[in-house]
């Protein structure tokens, strides 16, 4: 039994005071799209892989030295030694890789593969299950997301959240909803990185919060971007990397009622094509367990 056929309705809650009645609509059929976690992590990594800046090692590193090899008859190794007299570098093997001081094996190139290419239907399928996967209440608990006192799985809210300019608007409103804990949970995670990154410009770390997406930026991106840990996105242009961080399905989602509305229109169903991409059709399940690590 599919989530639409569970719950076709999903309530649209205000964000601030109380009205009488609640506001329903139609569940979209994306919610209804099997979860493929093998999907999900295999279009998640090469995603990631795309992000990359190219690095490499000196052309010169380790063979900046004028060191010949001493040839045979002298009962030492044929490596290379270094010329010259009376240092303590005088001698020493150089240039090969097993050398202290010497090259490395393989130096990496600028001109390695950086870069993985992925199937468009591919990533379409990745996303609808990350979609699928954010209403469900389990997997955005097991990513350690605060959502005991949500009114609802997924939360829609109405569009005057777009609305919104003022970063207390937005604290307000995560605060009317029951989304703060989850913020709260984001702060307190906050720590120095471990490594050399700390050193290049990106000295902290912290956990994921909840993504708000919108369907218009009436002012909606400018409320939330200094509140730790809290994303936003237009539902236009939703990215697996933001959707699936790490990987793990289950990102909490605040949607929007017309973001909510559209996603019909984007990602389709089973039997009407999707009106934004060309030929897409929602993925059918054809798998009754579709936890393959398990199978």
């Amino acid at each position: 039994m599919t989530t639409q056929q569970l719950r076709p309705i999903v309530s649209v809650f205000p964000i601030k005071g109380k009205v009488k009645t609640i506001k329903q609509v139609p569940l979209p059929s994306v919610f209804s799209a099997p979860i493929r976690p093998d999907v999900v992590r295999f279009v998640h990594t090469n995603m990631a892989k795309n992000n990359r800046q190219a690095h490499a090692v000196s052309t010169t590193a380790g063979e900046q030295t004028s060191a010949t090899s001493w040839g045979t008859g002298r009962a030492v190794a044929r490596i290379p030694r270094v010329k010259g007299s009376g240092t303590g570098r005088s001698g020493q093997a150089a240039f090969g890789n097993m050398c202290r001081g010497g090259r490395m094996y393989a130096p990496k190139k600028v001109w390695r593969k950086w870069h993985r290419k992925i199937n468009t239907n591919q990533k379409r399928y990745a996303v609808c299950s990350a979609i699928a996967a954010t209403a469900v209440t389990p997997l955005v608990m097991s990513r350690g997301h605060r959502v005991n006192k949500l009114p609802e799985l997924p939360l829609v809210v109405s569009d005057q959240l777009q609305s919104l300019t003022k970063t207390r608007q937005a604290v307000k409103f995560l605060k009317f909803i029951g989304a703060y804990r989850d913020v709260e949970k984001v702060i307190r995670t906050k720590k120095t990185r471990v490594g050399q990154g700390k050193y290049r410009n990106r000295r902290h770390v912290l956990r994921k919060g909840p993504m708000v997406v919108y369907a218009r930026n009436l002012g909606i991106k400018k409320a939330f971007r200094n509140i730790p840990g809290v994303e936003t996105a237009s539902v236009y242009t939703l990215n697996l990397l933001k959707l699936a961080p790490g990987s793990q399905m289950g990102r909490f989602i605040i949607w929007t009622e017309s973001a909510f509305k559209l996603l019909e229109d984007i990602y389709g169903s089973w039997e009407k094509p999707s009106k934004f991409k060309s030929g897409f059709y929602l993925p059918r399940p054809v798998m009754v367990n579709t936890d393959v690590d398990q199978v």
